[in-house]
């Protein structure tokens, strides 16, 4: 299967805050909005049949917490690149418990680069997009054109081309009336709603500072099969390759930076900062560096420290902290506390599991038929992601203007399990890093 055309670069228009004067790529223009097939109605109590594609952990998890929504939902189709994995999914413990709500036949299991346009192209009202997030772009493209609700795993791209692409499908969603969910649960969590609410409302004054952690040991490695191409190891080994996975700062240090841009509601203006490879060092780990630290200056001078690694056995921390000069907040434990050091608030409300809740709100929009629709948003904390990653791998200072602009499109020419993937190892097995100073990242 061969790459789809990238968005032109400068085919949008500015975007409010969010876009802080950059020009990014408009959906009307790229994908012809004017041309509205396959718009969106109200589902009330209808059965809404969704098809997964990506049925790895992530997958399994999401799609249990679609059907979990109502007993009107039906799960009827799915797609990976891997037939193992459909079959895990499909016998995973979670998903059996709903049998009465699943009917995938064989003839709807379907395997390869091209299996997401065959979910699609099924009986379905809504997709799960939950691949590796180099994926996102074109699968996100291509449910949007078909007028299919989507919820999508963060993060939505991996580069400034697909950002682009994922911008111009939200505004034709838009127009379609489309329910749009993306999974920065954050914003689905009550706890996290009000506290930011206060914030927003004044209650620490002007926000001089946000600090934001995403530490922890790191996550899972795959060996090299025997009589595997490289293009398949990469794909089973995905999160240490950029070109599909984007680096650990934005696969997952982006739903801490999510959290300062909706406190701040606005995007970074620039980012420096360094980052490299100090034990997670093997072929084994690919490409991507073991730890990131940035500095974002927003629009109105404030700052945002920003700090994710892989590293076990270090002070491991994933929260968000706001600063004022009323006082500061520990978002993530609802608290507000003054400059004497002493609590204000505490959130007492309802608790939640907000992985649920953010398949319980956008199912119900979709039913309500004023669907709810977080593209724009998933897009910009997604883009603040990259912008990170790219002055970690650059060393350099690079603004949001350069970064959203930027033409470097990390994906392959082709995706086929012959095909050679962006990145290849030298003779010695190991995969070439970015290196500060050095790579060219705009």
């Amino acid at each position: 299967m061969s790459k789809p055309n990238s968005t032109p670069a400068n085919s949008g228009t500015d975007r409010r805050k969010f876009m802080a004067g950059t020009s990014l790529a408009a959906a009307g223009l790229a994908l012809g909005a004017s041309k509205i097939v396959g718009a969106a109605h109200p589902f009330g109590d209808e059965t809404i049949r969704i098809g997964l594609i990506g049925t790895g952990g992530r997958g399994t998890q999401a799609v249990t917490q679609a059907l979990r929504t109502s007993e009107n939902v039906k799960l009827v189709a799915v797609a990976d690149a891997f037939r193992n994995r459909i079959d895990g999914c499909m016998n995973d413990r979670s998903l059996k418990e709903l049998s009465a709500q699943v009917d995938v036949p064989e003839e709807r299991k379907f395997v390869g680069f091209d299996a997401y346009q065959k979910v699609i192209d099924s009986d379905v009202d809504m997709v799960l997009l939950t691949t590796p997030p180099g994926f996102r772009p074109m699968h996100f493209e291509a449910a949007v054109k078909a007028g299919k609700h989507v919820f999508m795993e963060k993060p939505v791209a991996v580069d400034a081309p697909g950002i682009r692409k994922v911008l111009a499908a939200a505004e034709l969603s838009k127009a379609k009336g489309l329910g749009v969910g993306v999974g920065l649960q954050r914003r689905h969590d009550p706890l996290y709603i009000e506290t930011v609410q206060r914030i927003q409302d004044g209650e620490l004054g002007d926000i001089g500072l946000t600090r934001v952690y995403w530490n922890g040991a790191g996550v899972w490695v795959k060996g090299r099969e025997s009589n595997e191409t490289e293009m398949q190891y990469q794909m089973r080994n995905w999160y240490y390759f950029t070109w599909i996975c984007g680096d650990h700062i934005v696969e997952q240090h982006i739903h801490n930076l999510d959290v300062s841009n909706w406190v701040k509601d606005m995007v970074p203006a620039k980012a420096q900062g360094m980052g490299g490879r100090e034990v997670r060092t093997g072929k084994d780990y690919g490409q991507i560096f073991d730890h990131h630290m940035v500095e974002f200056t927003y629009p109105d001078g404030s700052t945002m420290l920003s700090c994710c690694r892989h590293i076990g056995g270090c002070w491991n921390q994933v929260e968000e902290y706001v600063h004022g000069p009323k006082g500061s907040s520990h978002v993530g434990r609802g608290q507000l506390t003054g400059t004497d050091g002493k609590t204000n608030w505490r959130y007492k409300g309802r608790r939640v599991n907000p992985y649920q809740q953010e398949h319980d709100d956008l199912f119900a929009s979709i039913r309500s038929g004023n669907p709810i629709n977080e593209a724009e948003y998933g897009a910009t904390s997604t883009m603040t992601s990259i912008l990170g990653r790219m002055a970690t791998y650059s060393g350099k200072v690079v603004t949001w203007e350069d970064a959203t602009n930027s033409q470097i499109d990390l994906s392959p020419a082709e995706y086929s399990w012959d095909a050679t993937p962006p990145v290849v190892p030298d003779s010695t097995g190991n995969y070439p890093i970015p290196v500060p100073g050095k790579t060219v990242v705009v």
